[in-house]
C-alpha cells in the first residue's frame, strides 16, 4: 500500500488516501475507503471510477512521470509532473510548486493516479475558491 499525502503549508501534510500495486487508488473516508479510479500500469492512463464504465480522465507518460488531463477535442492539458521520489509537483509560471507526495513507491504511474485523482481535484477547489474570493472583492471596490 502507498500512502498518499497534500502538502499543507505550516502544517503536518494531510493523508488523502492509497494506491494498491495493482494501479487501484482508494480514498480515506471514515469507515471504508472509497475505490475512486485506477491507472493502466503498462500504458499510464488513469480512469476516474463512476457507475457504468470507468472515464479515461488522463494520462501519465511513463518515462518521465508528466501528468496531462484528457481534454476531449482538444490537446491534453499538462499539470504537472510526479519526480523519481514520488513528490508531485503542479505546473506554473516560474518554479514548479509542490503540491504532494505518495510513499512507497517510486513508479510514475502510481504516483500519476495519486496525483490526478486524489490531490489534482484539491488543488482545482483551491483554485476555484482563490478565483471567486478575487471576484468578490473586485466586486465590493466597485
Amino acid at each position: 500500500m502507498n500512502k498518499v499525502y497534500r502538502q499543507k503549508p505550516l502544517a503536518p501534510d494531510e493523508y488523502l488516501g492509497h494506491v494498491g500495486f495493482d494501479g487501484k487508488v482508494h480514498e480515506s473516508r471514515f469507515g471504508p475507503d472509497k475505490y475512486v479510479g485506477r491507472v493502466e500500469l503498462d500504458t499510464g492512463k488513469i480512469f476516474e471510477a463512476r457507475l457504468g464504465p470507468d472515464n479515461y480522465v488522463g494520462s501519465i507518460t511513463l518515462d518521465s512521470g508528466k501528468v496531462y488531463r484528457h481534454k476531449s477535442m482538444a490537446v491534453d492539458e499538462y499539470l504537472g509532473r510526479v519526480d523519481s521520489d514520488g513528490k508531485f509537483y503542479r505546473h506554473r509560471v516560474g518554479p514548479d510548486e509542490y503540491i504532494g507526495k505518495i510513499e512507497g513507491t517510486n513508479a510514475y504511474t502510481l504516483g500519476g493516479a495519486a496525483f490526478m485523482l486524489l490531490v489534482w481535484p484539491l488543488v482545482e477547489e483551491e483554485m476555484a475558491a482563490k478565483e471567486k474570493e478575487k471576484e468578490q472583492g473586485a466586486e465590493q471596490e466597485q
